[in-house]
């Protein structure tokens, strides 16, 4: 029986060292949030980190004429607005004046009961053209929130048919110039690549007290440890569990085989 165990010891051992490739920290696959034609697809890009560029262009033709009338319509609304208001404070005067003359003809004895009802008209005939003028400036500005609004979407919707990529790797383009696209569909395939990882699957034993351990790659220790570790089994590897190493960027390439052991 101590035969056997000596036999066995060196082949537990082994069998905690881990084969892993070198991948980027992020992928994600960019899908359209718009219906659209698409015009422009930089095919050079594609397997570059691209910093600042657009990479696609949907067409946005028609959502540009619409937000330069929209914004033109802003304004002219604007316009009216300021002008009502400025025609709402002669009227407010104005019914103020009215007010205060019937006010004082009504009291008198000696107006005849023609002029007083000529004030009184007058005075309401005001506060009416008041009142509608008030009503006028909120209808006013209820539009311009509503062509505000609308601006915003078309400035959105413009937005969303550059897609312009800022220091990340163009790993793959999913659409060509002439396709169409509409919500949800696949643009491009990019690659977060500030930092690297590798992607083991551990042994429930391997879990023990994994903070304290040290991680080896390729027999040298390193100063790295677990980052990551799923709680629950691998779909694939049921009696395995998903663990994440993140290290810096290789200097190399991508997708490179390390040897790692955890100890």
């Amino acid at each position: 029986m101590k035969i056997l165990l000596l036999l066995f010891t060196p082949l537990f051992i082994f069998a905690k060292v881990h084969y892993a490739k070198v991948e980027s920290y992020e992928s994600i696959v960019l899908k359209s949030a718009v219906s659209a034609l698409v015009l422009d697809v930089d095919l050079e890009s594609e397997g570059t980190m691209v910093h600042g560029k657009r990479v696609i262009y949907l067409d946005d033709k028609l959502d540009q004429v619409n937000l330069t009338s929209s914004k033109k319509s802003v304004t002219l609304l604007q316009q009216m607005h300021d002008i009502n208001h400025d025609i709402a404070q002669s009227l407010e005067e104005t019914v103020k004046r009215q007010e205060g003359y019937f006010n004082r003809i009504n009291k008198l004895t000696t107006a005849s009961k023609t002029q007083k009802d000529n004030a009184y008209s007058s005075f309401t005939s005001a506060k009416t053209q008041y009142l509608g003028t008030r009503e006028k400036i909120i209808n006013l500005e209820t539009q311009i929130l509503d062509m505000e609004h609308k601006v915003a979407q078309l400035e959105d919707s413009i937005r969303k048919k550059s897609l312009i990529l800022e220091n990340k790797y163009l790993y793959k383009l999913m659409i060509r110039k002439g396709d169409f696209v509409n919500p949800g569909s696949p643009l491009a395939q990019i690659e977060d690549i500030s930092k690297a990882k590798l992607v083991l699957f551990l042994e429930p034993e391997e879990l023990t007290d994994i903070d304290q351990k040290s991680v080896y790659l390729n027999g040298e220790k390193t100063e790295y440890k677990v980052d990551k570790v799923w709680k629950v089994a691998d779909e694939k590897f049921i009696s395995s569990y998903r663990a994440e190493i993140y290290i810096p960027t290789p200097k190399g390439i991508f997708s490179k085989l390390m040897k790692v052991e955890i100890k």
